[in-house]
């Protein structure tokens, strides 16, 4: 979990309160504000998903690409040493 994940789940918490208060207090101005802030920490907390499946893709990718060296270096070795026996 990255921090834009953990602070969007907090406004969009912290505006859901805010729009519950404005209706009990029958204050529309903080509905409105408790309601954009929830947008808001919807929007935080998906940019941090996609932040994360980046950062997930991209350590996948560098294990791929780690394992095809590997076996390129294992195969290059093999035919020096097919070489080196003729």
């Amino acid at each position: 979990m990255n921090k834009e994940q953990i602070k969007g789940r907090l406004d969009e918490a912290t505006g859901a309160a805010k729009r519950e208060a404005g209706e009990w207090a029958g204050d529309g101005e903080l509905q409105v504000e408790g309601m954009a802030q929830q947008v808001k920490g919807k929007l935080e907390e998906t940019w941090g998903n996609a932040k994360e499946a980046v950062r997930e893709a991209n350590a996948e990718a560098a294990v791929q690409h780690e394992t095809r060296l590997e076996v390129e270096i294992e195969r290059a070795a093999v035919e020096n040493e097919k070489r080196k026996g003729k």
